[in-house]
């Protein structure tokens, strides 16, 4: 049992919670499965060293909270959850993925309207039942129906970064099998794309019957698609299917490369091999019958008469790549050790888990030289956000700390909330006092396109708006991005100065891959952010460096992969 399990449990229970209108409860198990999310121990194995006490060791996790993660760890269920599903018999999973649609919306649908599944909300939608519930009407019902219609367009896809630990762990068993001798996951996966699919897998073994023996037997499996000597594809329990093949040493290099893709990447440089007179396909690159190369990626790219003999698969989407690979033209794009700075995180002052001190430790261990503490502000009250008198409290806070030496430069921000209009919610005065200061969007999100372009423009001509946070505003397969110009964004950002994030948090990955290759053609620069409310979070931040990748970011582009006395000259008011 995973801790996405346990979390997603968790969360199920406070939804439950809720919709039984049961005071502050709701709130804490919530709180604690983003906690056990991110944490970086197996709730399992805490539980097998130290039982309830242990599970009791992590943050937020008191024994009520910790007697019922007890109870599913031991029996797969929890009976208050089971008495309330009984009591609200709904698809909650389902009901909440349509935006807009929380606890207390399903508890009323199901009661006025009988509505436990998608297809009961979708149906009473489109015979105009919902508009007449009070609290909803005509507007809301629209809004349902386009948020069902995102919840169908995004099925059968799973979020990276819910997916990829799980990846990692069947990827490290499989290498420490001794008839192993090479194991790489392919695919969309090694492309980083914001969701996959499905798993690919390679190996290279002289014994494939015993590496796939221990594959299809490995506990997540639930079914056996196939179990053959050199392919077996299975389904895990979270739901995905993975497929591992055993491939020859000798065209390891071709087959990664077309198990990697993209499909279009794939048959771009078959063309070209054609033009060439060779034959491209997963054994290998042909003269013939005569193996030419295939070894390694390197080799194929070089025998195919590219100046650069790599390309990043990040890069693999057929955007210029092979192009400008032939030429020797491709960016040096950013790595993944390349931050030194985080310009996005939350603390225990507001929605965050974990205090100033503990997660600027937790920075420091992840490898970080700086960070910034933004903690939201007071128009966003569910949030507990911090108002003028707060903030400046707050930014005492950090001078004695740095005054202390944590080995991490802490500077002074804040998430600002842009207002329908476009104003922000803490005064220009005080804002003028922080070190980074970052705005963001979080309500009325359903404004026109014109509208929501004009109010973000305005924030960012705002002489102390630094960063525009997580610009879109989407959620991975759980709400669209608001409409929005983002050429206009773009044009905007470039004349004030205001750096354009990316929110490496792996269900926003805000920017997409396309709106930073435009930023940076444009000349905008950009940060990359963890958006971490919790101090494991910071691992986050590889997913916000893949999005750069796609998006052709070099270490020039991001201005928190420059020591912290560049980054800060970099910013409107020290220009």
């Amino acid at each position: 049992m995973s801790n996405d399990e346990i979390a997603k449990v968790l969360n199920e229970l406070a939804g439950f919670l809720d919709m039984d209108e049961v005071q502050f409860k709701p709130r804490a198990f919530e709180k604690a499965a983003e906690v056990i999310s991110a944490f970086e121990q197996e709730i399992p194995e805490l539980y097998k060293e130290g039982g309830l006490k242990g599970i009791m060791r992590i943050p937020g996790v008191g024994v009520g909270i910790a007697e019922r993660i007890e109870e599913f760890l031991k029996t797969g269920h929890i009976k208050d959850l089971d008495k309330l599903k009984k009591k609200y018999p709904v698809d909650y999973q389902q009901l909440r993925r349509v935006e807009g649609v929380g606890p207390k919306h399903i508890k009323k649908l199901y009661r006025d309207l009988g509505i436990r599944t998608l297809e009961d909300l979708e149906n009473a939608a489109k015979k105009g039942k919902i508009r007449k519930l009070g609290h909803f009407g005509q507007k809301s019902e629209e809004n349902i129906l386009r948020g069902i219609d995102f919840v169908k367009s995004s099925g059968g896809r799973f979020v990276l970064g819910d997916i990829l630990p799980l990846v990692r762990l069947i990827e490290e068993r499989l290498g420490a099998l001794k008839e192993t001798k090479k194991v790489v996951v392919a695919g969309s996966i090694r492309r980083w794309k914001e969701t996959i699919g499905d798993i690919d897998i390679l190996v290279v073994s002289k014994k494939p019957r015993k590496v796939m023996d221990f594959f299809v037997k490995m506990p997540e499996v639930i079914d056996v698609h196939a179990h053959g000597e050199t392919k077996s594809s299975v389904k895990l329990s979270k739901g995905i299917d993975v497929d591992l093949r055993v491939v020859e040493e000798k065209s390891f290099g071709a087959a990664l490369n077309y198990f990697t893709g993209s499909k279009d990447h794939n048959v771009a440089l078959r063309q070209l091999a054609i033009k060439k007179g060779y034959k491209l396909n997963e054994y290998g690159l042909y003269k013939g019958a005569k193996f030419v190369a295939g070894r390694n990626e390197e080799e194929l790219y070089k025998a195919l008469g590219f100046k650069q003999t790599f390309i990043p698969p990040e890069m693999r989407e057929t955007k210029g790549e092979i192009e400008a690979a032939l030429k020797g033209e491709l960016p040096e794009i950013i790595g993944y050790k390349d931050l030194r700075g985080d310009l996005q995180t939350q603390t225990n002052w507001t929605d965050g888990a974990h205090s100033i001190e503990e997660m600027s430790l937790a920075a420091k261990k992840a490898g970080l030289e700086y960070i910034v503490i933004t903690d939201h502000t007071k128009a966003l009250a569910m949030t507990g956000g911090n108002d003028e008198k707060r903030l400046l409290k707050q930014w005492a806070e950090i001078d004695g700390l740095n005054k202390k030496g944590l080995g991490v430069k802490i500077l002074k921000g804040a998430e600002v909330n842009i207002l329908k209009d476009g104003s922000l919610d803490i005064d220009d005065k005080t804002l003028s006092q922080g070190d980074v200061i970052g705005a963001a969007v979080h309500t009325n999100f359903n404004m026109s396109k014109k509208d929501m372009t004009e109010r973000i423009k305005r924030a960012m001509k705002n002489p102390n708006v630094d960063i525009l946070f997580h610009p879109t505003g989407r959620l991975i397969n759980k709400r669209e991005a608001y409409e929005l110009d983002m050429e206009e964004i773009i044009k905007t950002a470039k004349n004030s100065g205001t750096i354009l994030e990316i929110d490496a948090y792996p269900d926003r990955l805000d920017l997409k891959d396309d709106h930073i290759r435009s930023a940076i053609e444009a000349g905008v620069k950009l940060s990359i952010d963890s958006d971490a409310h919790n101090k494991n979070h910071f691992g986050v931040l590889e997913f916000g460096v893949a999005q750069a990748r796609r998006g052709w970011a070099t270490k020039k582009d991001i201005i928190n992969a420059w020591p912290a006395e560049k980054m800060l000259k970099s910013l409107k008011d020290a220009r």
